[in-house]
């Protein structure tokens, strides 16, 4: 298996780096694809607006091009920001199905008349670099790129294709490849931090946003980001804004350590918003990214270095995180799931921690307390002698169950697999019923009910994973499930009469401990909940 794996130490940048600084120099550029001129120049307008350092002009989206003199030189003196031109032919990914050699003539005029970039492909860049004979304006820098939509080869692969596309004489080079596999980035990092030339290595797709936002630590030339959502020219380029504003992208140099949610699915997770916020308000070095992950013993194994300091875990992870720590918390050990890993810096080894059941717990007591149903009882906990249902047998599931179950509550493990259910009530010391079962379960009133897999959360926000009716018999009714913020489940549990926690509670919570232990600071408790109370 070629993973690539990263073994960076820290403000190891080769040549096209840098080196370590606070304010890294890769830029941010932006897409323009438009039907006509006039688009083009409000998009780049809107560009500046949004702080972008250059503009990609894709010329294969214009709907009329028959004055390419006319229309060059009015995007060319019409850029408010130095622009990049791309006139991409469908055979290597773009829109453009005409003549090869207008195609090449209208970039080289874009160069005469002022470009500041042109971007021309591997498979015909020798060819016309050559026909300039060494003519070239001196501001224009060429791009020679090299685009993979099946894989990301391997690293001698990548490190041979640069070899050609620095034959062929180009200024800057290019690659983009696909990522089946979130360590398949692992091996354009591998190659861009020790490139010596000016490198742009981009891997498309969800799995390969990390190489989006991490260029910018590993000596990446340029990165793309977008004005508005779904308006892209690869897939998985992320908004200008987030790069700036959620992923603190200026900020970013050789030095940061790298933190990050890891699930499937994990779009949807507000981690990156909270610790980024908290990063930059506490003055720490460190950027936190989402992180699609399949394998994760395989991930751990690949971004291997101290470079990559801490993850939260979340579904469906929690459990085979236990097994990938080098040692593990013994209450993480208890609960059999594992939500936060910390890598010592000193020898690289893996820590688990389950801060889940403290966040959850915690919430959970002061809802019952809220509601006055948090009478008094000699452990101190509200949850004392209550039945407590907990739905689902995963990491979450287990964390609440153990959690329950130490504050002196009865534990029921509502399951789909009843067998899974079985085995974590005998674990615990509880009891265990089919998910099905649970509809018409109802020992006794003034239950606690816990939703702890991930029916209700988005885009199925439609699901629960119990019927209205079944909820009048509960006191309260906590899901882990925080996007939407009032799920299905919490919506029809307060139709029914119970106190309610949303998964925001327990996500806030459960973050405390995270960030102490990510940076050795005290957790900014008001900042985490002003930043989530805006969503």
């Amino acid at each position: 298996m070629d993973s690539g794996n990263v073994l960076l130490a820290s403000g190891s940048m080769g040549g096209g780096g840098g080196g370590a600084q606070l304010k890294n120099p890769t830029l941010i550029c932006v897409p323009i694809m438009a039907d006509t001129v006039d688009e083009m120049l409000v998009k780049v307008g809107q560009a500046k607006s949004a702080s972008a350092d250059l503009v990609e002009i894709r010329l294969d989206y214009l709907r009329s091009f028959v004055d390419p003199r006319g229309d060059l030189a009015a995007l060319v003196n019409g850029s408010s920001l130095p622009t990049l031109f791309t006139y991409r032919p469908r055979w290597e990914g773009g829109q453009y199905e005409g003549d090869e050699s207008k195609r090449l003539d209208a970039l080289k005029l874009a160069m005469d008349l002022g470009a500041d970039y042109i971007d021309v492909e591997l498979q015909v860049a020798g060819d016309f670099i050559g026909s300039l004979h060494g003519s070239r304006p001196s501001k224009c820098k060429v791009i020679v790129s090299s685009h993979n939509y099946e894989c990301t080869p391997s690293v001698e692969d990548l490190g041979d294709l640069v070899a050609r596309i620095q034959a062929t004489g180009a200024d800057i080079v290019k690659i983009a490849t696909t990522a089946l596999d979130i360590t398949d980035v692992a091996r354009m990092f591998q190659i861009m931090v020790h490139s010596q030339v000016p490198f742009i290595g981009l891997v498309m797709g969800e799995r390969g946003l990390i190489s989006r936002v991490l260029c910018a630590k590993f000596g990446g030339y340029l990165t793309f980001g977008i004005l508005e959502s779904g308006v892209v020219s690869a897939p998985g380029q992320p908004l200008v804004k987030d790069l700036l504003d959620l992923y603190n992208f200026r900020q970013i140099s050789a030095d940061t350590k790298v933190f990050g949610i890891i699930g499937r699915p994990v779009g949807h997770s507000k981690s990156p918003v909270l610790y980024n916020e908290a990063f930059k308000s506490a003055g720490f070095n460190g950027v936190y990214v989402h992180l699609l992950v399949d394998d994760l013993a395989r991930f751990l194994q690949t971004y291997s270095s101290p470079d990559f300091a801490g993850f939260s875990c979340t579904i469906p992870h929690k459990e085979d995180a236990v097994k990938c720590c080098d040692e593990v918390d013994p209450v993480a050990k208890s609960i059999g799931a594992v939500n936060c890993i910390v890598r010592r810096e000193s020898d690289g080894k893996l820590f688990g921690f389950n801060t889940d059941y403290v966040g959850a717990i915690s919430a959970i007591e002061e809802g019952l307390q809220a509601s006055g149903n948090g009478s008094s009882s000699l452990s101190g906990s509200p949850l004392a002698g209550k039945l407590f249902v907990v739905i689902g047998a995963g990491g979450a599931g287990k964390a609440l169950a153990y959690g329950a179950k130490e504050k002196g509550a009865k534990v029921v493990i509502a399951n789909r697999t009843y067998d899974r259910a079985k085995e974590l009530a005998d674990t615990i010391g509880g009891e265990a019923i089919s998910l099905a079962d649970l509809e018409n379960f109802h020992p006794e009133t003034g239950m606690i009910l816990a939703n702890t897999t991930s029916i209700g959360m988005h885009p199925k926000v439609e699901e629960t994973p119990v019927p209205k009716h079944a909820l009048k018999h509960y006191a309260l009714v906590f899901d882990a499930v925080y996007t939407p913020k009032i799920t299905r489940l919490l919506k029809e549990a307060e139709e029914s009469g119970a106190a309610t926690v949303s998964g925001l509670e327990m996500f806030i919570g459960q973050a405390y401990d995270q960030f102490e232990r990510f940076t050795g600071l005290p957790a900014p408790k008001e900042l985490f909940r002003k930043t989530m109370s805006k969503y």
